[in-house]
């Protein structure tokens, strides 16, 4: 459903992405971990075609995102929280996506139900929001099309307790009913709760990636983390 085939990515000398390989299958969370700065976001960007790798492939059905015919209909994303425009009302917002996808307005309630907005909160306009109801308006924006594949940026970010349980089942829900999700963080125990598969990434590079369990090998797996993310700062040093 994606794939990352030797990625890399260099801006202005600097390499953010070196070889960067993975795939994430159907019905599978896969959390994409790693510290700020590792190459998360770049990766996410190139995979959506905001950016353009400079070698390499990163393909969603097997084809670029630009490809895709109505992507938006096929690939729910969630990259940027703060992109959302403020003086629009969150019903607005999800209005325009669904008009621009081809989908009934009728989708716009169902969609405001699932992510948790009332109908008092959908109709306050996006710049008198908190952070965690943007997540939560930007999660429904990825959601209208029922897609087949989810790639969401940092969505627990700004949650609290209970809204990151929700996403934790939302996204659990997502992929038992056959949607791959790939899903990237900083927040190792979060996604380790919800994630199937992990790839952990630093300094641009794939440090690791396998089940919970592969990984760990007996010891905890922020251990591991800590581990493989220090000797990738060092191995640049």
């Amino acid at each position: 459903m994606i794939e990352f085939s030797h990625v890399s990515k260099t801006y202005r000398g600097v390499r953010a992405l070196d070889d960067v390989s993975f795939a994430v299958g159907p019905g599978c969370v896969t959390g994409f971990l790693g510290p700020n700065g590792a190459g998360k976001s770049t990766a996410l960007r190139i995979l959506t075609g905001l950016a353009r790798a400079t070698s390499g492939s990163a393909t969603v059905f097997g084809r670029a995102y630009a490809e895709l015919a109505n992507p938006g209909a096929r690939v729910g994303t969630l990259l940027d929280a703060g992109a959302l425009h403020p003086g629009r009302t969150g019903r607005e917002t999800l209005t325009l996506g669904a008009m621009m996808i081809g989908l009934p307005r009728t989708r716009v309630g169902e969609v405001l139900d699932l992510v948790g907005l009332s109908g008092r909160e959908a109709d306050r306009v996006v710049g008198g929001y908190s952070l965690g109801m943007r997540q939560r308006l930007c999660v429904g924006h990825a959601l209208l099309g029922r897609p087949e594949v989810l790639v969401l940026d940092e969505p627990v970010n700004g949650l609290d307790p209970q809204g990151i349980h929700w996403m934790r089942v939302l996204l659990r829900g997502l992929a038992d009913s056959g949607c791959s999700v790939l899903l990237s963080s900083h927040l190792l125990h979060e996604i380790e709760q919800v994630a199937d598969r992990l790839v952990l990434i630093g300094r641009g590079r794939i440090l690791a990636q396998g089940t919970v369990a592969e990984l760990s090998r007996g010891r905890s797996l922020e251990e591991t983390f800590l581990e493989l993310t220090a000797n990738a700062d060092r191995s640049v040093s």
